[in-house]
């Protein structure tokens, strides 16, 4: 699968290390900037410039300076912005995430206003096309002069970015953004020095990974960076910039004066139940803010509870948001599996697959990821081999930015083949720690499937009894989980319903402590579900 690739030489002939292609072949150059749909194509003459739609007004546009701000023609040029013959509109574009033009924010100097044209919502931020992905440094700053202002004011070096709607939109505006951003090391949020900036820059560096966002302060007199570059501040501004303090949550409570904060704010602990009561018995259900590790033996029906569950969560609660990240399989067989468990067929399987009729698929796709449920359910597709930092920024876009209550994880180990480290249990080591963290800054419910190592005796493929300690690799996976919940299933046993039958342990319980047994699922080959029975009824069924 083609993956994507940066410093490849620009078809123009304008550099040899300043383009990116993408996954599908479009490509980008920084230096131009331009913009093709097929980069080899290009390279032959091809098509150079494609653009998702065409602009409406008639002003005859050049590249020049905007003086009474001391913006200088060349940092225009790379933002691309133009202006009018007579200075009077300024014409600030808007791109995709492949450099796609899909709007153009138009700003009246004279009578302080803009209109937009184009689709704003399908862009990214303001001058994200003009630097790459990746860095040290990015700083994101509320309007389009600040950061023309900001970027020169740097010596044109170090990329600088704007918020599409100011302060008020920063929350969605970043979240849109997110993945990229996350791809540089440190964001500095320089906000303008108001009431409505100030309030405002917490709640977007809360976005970020922890350790991520620093908070940039301007001095006093300086409402922004176009104030300080009209002001020749510049030096100034350069040491605000180094000075940007990390951000670090707030945390510690004084719980003398907290009482009402206590007693007014203190969280329902009530969980959204399983699809099966006697696991509920012993967990209380399930809740947000929690790390859930499913085990069981390799084959043991481990997805099979984890497509219960998402299904379940779609169709059982109003507007909860479900994320699925299922490392070892491609987006079809994700969905297939969330379909197979509303259709109650293996739509996986060929002789399902080929002759279960199209138009009750459509139903069932509709039910469960349309009308009602539009923007409700979040599936990881496959791009080709990903770092481990990829999976994880993926894993934080779903919480954060789409919104995700509940998120699957399949599985641990897979998640750990894309991470350096000197040995297996460091990398686990490592994974549990971002996975705790990202629970506890975000508040989800995080399903996470982990594999077990092989020990004596009874096999936990043919049923052995899971403790704590087989789980592989690491004893980081039992401290960090809230919950451990093992499947048990002897996969080759003579009798079909010993083979069909798979048993719930709780291993770990944090919340309330009740461990051991919590019923038997039964898998039913024919509809591929898992029903809950009586152990004990079944058995007496099986002796008459």
């Amino acid at each position: 699968m083609q993956t994507k690739r940066d410093h490849q030489p620009c078809w123009c002939g304008n550099g040899s290390d300043n383009t990116t292609i993408n996954e599908d072949g479009s490509g980008y150059c920084y230096t131009c900037p331009a913009y093709v749909p097929n980069y080899e194509a290009a390279k032959n003459g091809g098509l150079v410039t494609m653009e998702a739609y065409i602009p409406k007004y008639t002003d005859a546009l050049k590249y020049a300076a905007i003086p009474d701000r001391k913006i200088s023609e060349e940092t225009c040029r790379k933002y691309g912005v133009q202006v009018s013959d007579g200075g009077d509109k300024h014409y600030y574009p808007y791109h995709s995430e492949h450099g796609v033009t899909e709007a153009t924010k138009i700003r009246h100097v004279h009578v302080k206003s803009f209109f937009i044209e184009g689709n704003i919502k399908e862009a990214g931020l303001f001058g994200q096309a003009a630097f790459k992905a990746g860095g040290k440094y990015i700083t994101v700053v509320e309007g389009e002069l600040d950061a023309l202002a900001a970027h020169q004011m740097t010596g044109n070096k170090w990329p600088v970015v704007s918020l599409k709607n100011g302060a008020g939109g920063a929350v969605n505006d970043i979240k849109g953004s997110l993945e990229y951003l996350e791809s540089f090391e440190t964001v500095v949020l320089c906000f303008d020095a108001d009431a409505a900036g100030q309030d405002k820059v917490r709640d977007a560096a809360k976005l970020l990974a922890p350790g991520k966002a620093k908070i940039m302060r301007l001095p006093e007199g300086f409402k922004d960076a176009c104030d300080m570059l009209k002001a020749n501040k510049a030096s100034e501004f350069i040491q605000s910039f180094w000075n940007a303090e990390k951000y670090i949550p707030s945390g510690i409570v004084n719980l003398s004066e907290s009482r009402s904060k206590y007693f007014e704010e203190r969280p329902d602990i009530k969980g959204m139940p399983y699809p099966w009561k006697a696991l509920n018995d012993k967990t209380y259900g399930m809740r947000k803010g929690e790390l859930v590790t499913w085990t069981g033996g390799s084959g043991g029906g481990k997805s099979s509870i984890v497509r219960e569950l998402e299904h379940y969560i779609i169709t059982s609660t109003g507007d909860a948001k479900v994320g699925v990240l299922a490392l070892e399989e491609n987006y079809w067989r994700t969905v297939d599996g969330i379909l197979s468990v509303e259709a109650n067929r293996k739509l996986h399987i060929p002789e399902v697959h080929e002759i279960y009729p199209k138009d009750k698929l459509e139903g069932h796709y509709t039910k469960l990821f349309e009308g009602k449920n539009t923007d409700r359910v979040f599936v990881h597709a496959h791009l080709g081999i990903q770092t481990f930092d990829d999976i994880m920024a993926k894993l934080r876009y779903m919480v954060v930015g789409c919104g995700c209550d509940y998120v699957v994880l399949d599985h641990l180990h897979m998640l750990i083949r894309a991470m350096n480290g000197s040995s297996e249990r460091e990398i686990i080591d490592e994974s549990m720690l971002r996975l705790r963290s990202l629970v506890e800054e975000t508040h989800c419910s995080l399903h996470l499937i982990s594999h077990l190592s092989r020990v004596s005796g009874s096999s936990h493929e043919r049923g052995g009894q899971v403790e704590m300690s087989h789980l592989r690799g690491s004893q980081s996976i039992g401290q960090l989980s809230d919950m451990i919940i093992a499947a048990e299933r002897d996969q080759q046993a003579e009798d079909d319903t010993d083979r069909n039958m798979m048993r719930l342990r709780v291993i770990k319980n944090r919340l309330v402590g009740k461990t051991g047994p919590a019923g038997c699922l039964r898998f039913d080959d024919e509809t591929g579900r898992l029903i809950e029975v009586d152990e004990d009824v079944e058995f007496e069924q099986e002796e008459f």
